[in-house]
């Protein structure tokens, strides 16, 4: 049985840990979606590290997924936008313009500004106040969202699509929802507003529609998940939203039940705050710019593989504390380094028994059964699981759950390593042990791939 096992792990190699628990259902994984209108926050940090494992284990699972970013090119946010960029705009040629109090005072504003004017003079100077800020949001937010692009990429995400917001309002989806929710008999009228009668399916009563005709901000967003489940055709469509989102989701699920969609193929992972951790103490800002620390400033000053693995060593729903200290350390109390130090250890191993013409080589079920201290069982039978986890993990919507099977696993190597001579032992033995090392190397490179961590064979 345990000599089973190990074969199974050999013969499976990169896609041992697969399964076909999803069935092929198509899954739409929205996460980060941060702000068009700014850079990346901390909390975008731990959300697109979620997000991305989150998908990578539903794939392994044998789901149909894909990874969305919804970009919030419409509403309030950008109007704001515009008004930042037109008031640092003018004051390039003109004195006695004020910034107003709600605006964005990024330094970003200020350089997009410059970088219009250099490009397009005084000529957006005595234009109409709308056509000069529909100008300079043409220019700037493609920068933007190009810029949010490259920050992800560095952070290793790739999403197969970004959904922009306006398409929506252009598409006439935003209006659309509306007329659909007052056919199915879920809105009423009261003081002008057209309200969602939300008490009746499971939410509290709100606003759908200002009395001065303007849709409110959940509108697009109920537009948007009809899209996502009814347009489209998900089977399921999973958003990692912060913890402050709480109170919208049973909004956003009563509509779409009043819409005739099963509310349950949405599902929110909600996402607790981070603070950042140095000396023990709680920092806000940046070493280098004094600024606050941004996805970018993060990057700066840790690893992508730390910050990648430690935003997936806590469940979603806890608040954690994000030690910079821990995240560069090079020893075993930094969880990714003890993880890939077990890796560089077996690649260590191979490496020096080959040096005296010793490889791993297929053993026989009789060679295998030459494993039977408790420290080989102990650690067949933990990779015995890592399908059963892989599974689970997707089931709860919860990569943490590989993040501490990994680290169980490098301990459970080095206990058995510490326990058990390869090289010197009697030849079939040795074989047998030998197979065992690969086959761990194996897994602990298919658990780091999930997070898209390396796996370095030697440290």
């Amino acid at each position: 049985y345990y000599g089973e096992i190990v074969k199974d792990v050999m013969a499976k190699g990169g896609d041992y840990g697969k399964s076909d628990y999803g069935s092929g259902k198509k899954v739409l994984v929205e996460f980060v979606s941060a702000n068009p209108t700014g850079p990346m926050h901390i909390g975008n940090a731990r959300g697109g590290a979620i997000g991305d494992c989150l998908a990578a284990v539903l794939e392994w699972a044998g789901y149909d997924v894909r990874r969305e970013f919804y970009v919030n090119d419409a509403g309030n946010q950008i109007e704001k936008f515009a008004t930042s960029l037109e008031v640092r705009y003018l004051q390039l040629y003109k004195d006695g313009i004020e910034l107003p109090e709600d605006a964005y005072k990024g330094a970003d504003i200020t350089e997009h500004a410059k970088n219009f004017a250099a490009e397009y003079g005084d000529r957006y100077v005595d234009a109409d106040s709308k056509e000069r800020r529909d100008a300079l949001v043409a220019y700037a937010l493609p920068k933007n969202i190009e810029g949010l692009q490259n920050d992800l990429l560095e952070y290793r995400i790739k999403y197969d699509n970004w959904f922009k917001e306006s398409t929506l309002h252009e598409n006439g989806a935003v209006g659309r929802v509306v007329e659909l929710l007052k056919e199915k008999g879920a809105t009423y009228e009261k003081d002008g507003a057209t309200w969602f009668h939300g008490e009746a399916y499971g939410s509290e009563d709100f606003v759908l529609v200002r009395s001065n005709g303007v849709p409110t901000y959940v509108v697009p967003d109920i537009a948007y998940h009809y899209d996502k489940l009814v347009t489209r055709g998900f089977d399921l469509a999973i958003d990692v939203l912060g913890a402050d989102h709480h109170g919208y989701v049973p909004r956003l699920k009563g509509a779409l039940s009043a819409l005739g969609v099963d509310a349950d193929k949405l599902q929110v992972v909600l996402m607790q705050m981070v603070r950042l951790v140095r000396d023990g103490e709680i920092v806000k800002a940046s070493k280098r710019s004094g600024k606050a620390i941004t996805l970018v400033t993060l990057l700066d000053e840790v690893p992508v593989d730390a910050a990648r693995f430690l935003f997936n060593s806590f469940e979603a729903n806890t608040r954690i504390d994000f030690d910079l200290d821990l995240a560069v350390q090079q020893d075993s109390q930094n969880p990714v380094y003890y993880v890939q130090y077990a890796h560089a250890r077996i690649c260590s191993i191979l490496k020096n028994l080959a040096a005296e013409g010793i490889s791993p080589r297929e053993c026989t079920a009789q060679e295998l059964a030459l494993l039977t201290a408790p420290e080989e069982l102990e650690l067949i039978r933990h990779l015995s699981s890592y399908t059963g986890e892989v599974a689970a993990a997707a089931k709860n919507r919860d990569p943490s759950k590989i993040t501490r099977y990994v680290m169980n696993t490098a301990t459970l190597f080095h206990k058995f390593y510490n326990a058990c001579r390869v090289k010197g032992s009697e030849e079939a033995l040795q074989a047998a042990r030998l197979y065992l090392c690969t086959a761990t190397r194996t897994v602990l490179e298919n658990g780091l791939a999930l997070f898209k961590v390396t796996a370095p064979e030697s440290m």
